[in-house]
């Protein structure tokens, strides 16, 4: 709903499994209501009439979703897979667009979207990529780069990059435990240089806060490793880290320290050094 907001020039059908949750059905409605979203009752009805059709769902379900959407596509409507999987779950979910008669585009979304909204640099591909590409441009996308004609190209980038992306996060955690049991966190800290405590608390906050969607999506970036034969070791460990810090549940807003000392706690310190 990023996207959807902020005087986007068009209307929006949204479903979000969320909604189906009691717990959350209320707070859904209102990020729908704040974003000019009409809320759907099911994949059907956000999906039927659409020209075009965004998928941003978890890496875990988007095969899923592009086969669920596929029967209520119009007849050469654009689905934008901007899901973080591999290129061969791309490549899956485009045949099952294919054969319901719609167009399937490869979207890599290069950052995150608050507060770049539209000029958040978007990655495309795919034999509609180009079509895509001036559709998006007409609504307001200002950062759409087209990088080849095949399905699985923008994948492709965004699968490998997140080998050094979400591996710089695991090892920021994996380092800063360390050295806080050890009691050197400062030191180690200040060796590393001036900006190394401010980057390494936002990496730790990502990952504490959406480890769960990051872990799904390194088993993807394995999965892209282990079809170019490369072996996955750092991406796979990689996953361990993020699931693990995603399930903690640690609150959204705290400081750094106390963040810190959460993760360590969580991870079976009993020492809780200063």
């Amino acid at each position: 709903m990023a996207f959807a907001g902020d005087g986007a020039p068009w209307t929006a059908t949204s479903f979000d499994i969320k909604s189906n949750d009691p717990g959350q059905r209320a707070q859904k409605a209102a990020d729908y209501a704040a974003n000019r979203v009409t809320g759907a009752d099911g994949v059907g009805t956000a999906v039927t009439g659409g020209d075009i059709v965004v998928s941003l769902v978890t890496a875990g379900q988007a095969l899923v979703s592009a086969r669920s959407a596929a029967p209520f596509l119009a007849p050469g409507a654009l689905y934008l897979d901007m899901n973080s999987v591999a290129p061969a779950t791309k490549l899956a979910a485009a045949a099952a667009i294919a054969a319901a008669g719609g167009q399937h585009v490869d979207v890599a979304v290069m950052a995150p979207v608050h507060p770049g909204r539209r000029a958040t640099l978007l990655l495309l591909s795919g034999p509609a990529a180009s079509a895509a590409a001036a559709t998006l441009a007409a609504l307001g996308f200002s950062n759409v780069k087209i990088v080849g004609s095949q399905t699985g190209q923008a994948s492709a980038i965004k699968m490998i990059r997140s080998v050094m992306v979400k591996g710089m996060e695991a090892l920021a955690a994996e380092c800063a435990v360390a050295a806080r049991r050890a009691g050197v966190l400062d030191e180690v800290l200040a060796s590393l240089g001036p900006g190394w405590p401010a980057d390494i608390a936002y990496r730790l906050e990502r990952m504490t806060s959406h480890g769960g969607r990051r872990a799904e999506e390194m088993a993807e970036v394995a999965a892209t490793l282990s079809a170019l034969g490369v072996p996955p070791a750092m991406a796979s460990s990689t996953q361990g880290w993020q699931d693990r810090l995603g399930r903690m549940g640690i609150a959204p807003d705290l400081d750094a320290d106390t963040r810190l000392a959460a993760i360590d706690d969580a991870l079976g310190n009993k020492r809780n050094p200063a």
